[in-house]
């Protein structure tokens, strides 16, 4: 199995001559940030100080702007434009990551096929989220194949019901919206061909500035003035499950300032809010707790694998058992923020995950 690794790679230019290629500049800084000293930073990321040291000249003279402050007391620190540049790669590699993600295993595959002929693959669709993560990094340890794709859980389980992938992530709220998101997904799962494989309860809720400074407790607040909010994309889980709680709060998207906008990771939403150009988003507490955001809950949901009943004694459907069931995916799961893996592992017929009346 070949794996291959996408990264983004941007540049800076001005006036079309003098060009900054971030990669190494943006591993010095973070390592500066890190450690407060210019030479301790340029050591870890195998640059000599004076190399290090001249880059960083070069790029304040194509700013015009320093990138750092210097304290005998306290070390070395960066300025806002190195903050800034740190920051937008954490925002591009938010934004882009699922769409990189799944190019990568697209050409893993192509590459297979083409070194040593066709090979069976677990084709998985899923929103993306932390714990499919988790899972994607025990599969390919585990040597497991897989075609991803990452989509909109209402994507994934419609190309589950075509056949066009083996298994389906998808999340589902806990409490009193449960059965209105369980109407959506049933129109493609059914009892009679499809069982769930429970991944992890995971919590959402809102994603603050730290300190709060809007005083936002709840979804009534969205609609204040001057309350910017960012969202993720049509068809999305989230999406689903916000506009089934501002139903049930009595609240119309119209009245929420950048209720149209679009992410695509629950990282996407955190990199936007934390860089100051929006107050608010709906996302997994992971994604808060990486970005340093302020965090309040909301409602905590499962997330499942949805898989036809008759590919359980696949060999490849078992090995994906036998890795969500181990203690170490477990574990991996309970290091996430929010997550929670008490029922991870368990096998589950809709009827029994969802209360369902027999027949559907």
């Amino acid at each position: 199995m070949f794996k291959v690794i996408i990264n983004p790679h941007w540049e800076v230019t001005h006036d079309a001559n003098d060009t900054v290629d971030t990669a190494i500049l943006l591993q010095l800084l973070t390592a500066i940030q890190r450690t407060g000293s210019i030479s301790n930073a340029a050591r870890s990321v195998g640059l000599s100080y004076r190399y290090a040291w001249g880059m960083l000249r070069n790029v304040e003279q194509l700013f015009d702007t320093a990138l750092l402050n210097t304290d005998r007391g306290r070390g070395t620190t960066l300025t806002p434009l190195a903050e800034k540049l740190i920051w937008a790669d954490r925002r591009i590699r938010a934004r882009l990551s699922p769409m990189l993600e799944s190019l990568a295993s697209e050409l893993e595959n192509e590459i297979g096929k083409t070194v040593v002929g066709k090979t069976h693959l677990l084709r998985l669709d899923a929103s993306h989220g932390f714990a499919v993560d988790a899972l994607l990094k025990q599969l390919t340890e585990a040597g497991l194949p897989v075609d991803l794709r990452y989509r909109n859980s209402t994507d994934a389980v419609a190309a589950l019901s075509r056949r066009e992938c083996d298994l389906a992530g998808f999340h589902v709220p806990l409490g009193e919206f449960e059965a209105k998101a369980v109407e959506r997904y049933t129109q493609w799962l059914t009892q009679r061909e499809h069982c769930l494989v429970h991944l992890a309860v995971r919590t959402q809720g809102l994603f603050v500035l730290p300190g709060n400074p809007k005083q936002i407790s709840g979804l009534q607040d969205l609609k204040r003035e001057g309350v910017r909010f960012v969202n993720r994309q049509v068809g999305s889980g989230t999406r689903m499950l916000l506009e089934l709680m501002l139903a049930g709060a009595n609240i119309s998207p119209n009245e929420i300032e950048g209720y149209p906008s679009n992410e695509f990771t629950h990282s996407a939403v955190a990199a936007y809010i934390a860089s100051g150009m929006a107050d608010v988003g709906v996302g997994v507490q992971t994604a808060a707790d990486r970005f340093n955001l302020d965090f309040i809950p909301l409602v905590k949901e499962r997330y499942f694998m949805a898989l036809p009943i008759a590919m359980m004694d696949d060999p490849l459907i078992k090995l994906v058992i036998t890795v969500v069931q181990s203690d170490s995916f477990k574990q991996a799961i309970d290091d996430l923020a929010g997550y929670d893996s008490t029922d991870t592992g368990k096998i589950l017929l809709l009827s029994e995950a969802f209360g369902l009346k027999a027949g559907n």
